[in-house]
Order: C-alpha cells, then sequence, then structure tokens
C-alpha cells in the first residue's frame, strides 16, 4: 500500500490489549495503531478519519498519562445517532482502536475480555465524543472541528469535473494531491492548535 510520506510522521497509538497477550497475538499485549491503520480500515483518508484519530489519541493521553491506555476497557460514547453523517466513520476509528464494541463484539473468555456494551449512540454530552475508563470511571470528552483549515480553492474547480465524469487524469491526480494537504495540515501543522480540538476531562 502506497501512501502520501506524511502519514509516517502522525505519531502512532499504542495500547495494551490483555486479551491480544493472553492469545500470544502481541508480545505483552502491546499494539501499535497508525494513520496509516485507520485508513486501510476507512478505505480513505480525510478530515473525518484525521479528526477521529486525533480525538481518541488526545482522549486517551488525557485518561492514562504517561500510562499505557488498556484496550478493551475503555467506553466510546457517541452523540450522534448512527447512520447520521460521519458518527459511523468516527465510531469505527474508536472501536478498532479502543476495542469498544455495541453488540456485535468478541463475547469473552471464561468470563473475561467481553468487548461488547463498550460502544454506545444518541449519548447525552457535550462533544461529539467521550472516552470513559471502566476501571476508574474517568470520562473525557472531545469536540473536533477542522472548517478553519482551508481547502486549496481549486479544489472547487475540480469537483465538479470529477463529479461528472469530466476530469482527466492530471486532473484526478491534483485533487487527490490537494485533498491530502489539506488532512496533512490537520494532523500535523494544526494538531495543537486550539480550535481544532477541545478535550475536557470530567
Amino acid at each position: 500500500m502506497i501512501t502520501p510520506d506524511f502519514f509516517n510522521d502522525v505519531a502512532p497509538i499504542v495500547v495494551r490489549d490483555p486479551l491480544s497477550e493472553v492469545l500470544g497475538a502481541a508480545s505483552n499485549g502491546i499494539i501499535d495503531y497508525t494513520y496509516r491503520d485507520v485508513v486501510k480500515l476507512a478505505g480513505h483518508s480525510c478530515p473525518t478519519v484525521a479528526g477521529a484519530f486525533l480525538m481518541v489519541q488526545e482522549g486517551l493521553k488525557s485518561l492514562y498519562g504517561d500510562k499505557t491506555p488498556v484496550r478493551g476497557e475503555i467506553k466510546v460514547l457517541m452523540k450522534g445517532t448512527l447512520g447520521d453523517g460521519v458518527v459511523g466513520v468516527i465510531a469505527n476509528v474508536a472501536s478498532m482502536i479502543t476495542g469498544a464494541t455495541d453488540l456485535g463484539g468478541f463475547h469473552g473468555l471464561a468470563g473475561k475480555f467481553d468487548r461488547r456494551q463498550l460502544l454506545f449512540y444518541d449519548v447525552q454530552i457535550e462533544g461529539e465524543m467521550a472516552l470513559e475508563r471502566v476501571d476508574t470511571l474517568e470520562r473525557v470528552t472531545l469536540s473536533y472541528n477542522p472548517s478553519f483549515v482551508m481547502s486549496d480553492p481549486r479544489m472547487g474547480e475540480l469537483l465538479p469535473l470529477i463529479a461528472s465524469a469530466r476530469a482527466d487524469a492530471s486532473q484526478l491526480e491534483l485533487f487527490g494531491i490537494l485533498w491530502q494537504d489539506r488532512v496533512k495540515r490537520i494532523l500535523i501543522e494544526y494538531k495543537n492548535d486550539p480550535r481544532l480540538l477541545k478535550c475536557i476531562v470530567q
């Protein structure tokens, strides 16, 4: 899979999955999720996928500090309804990294490691998403707004051509480059900008 170079510049999210350790899938249960991994999950790289990755990354950092987050012991609470807008896209990324699922996840092993009942929709929270530790009940709410990271004006000219199948190969390539340039700026240049991401510990 050949991807833009900047994917390598995005810090991975490192978690410890006790189930993975028990089943011998990862040494000490340590798993690192890269931006490339969530792109594979979504099938594309866009501001929403980038924002979901950043929200989970910042949320886990706030909840665990210098400790390694424990996959499978984190609840994901979504304000939106599944099927509305990009709610499902964000939830899928959060589910992949945290292990949280609703009813479709792993049932557990000998009464442990049940991944169900950890992902919820239509929750009354201030932000778009909240992460909550199962062990301490500490919660962090997260909001993401990349609207101030402007797109290249040429994208507005190219999009109608692409939508109507009139774009040639060079125009398609340019659109992809410009699209990923905005994603790059979100993930690299503006990731610490307070306008991009709000994280409130409760």
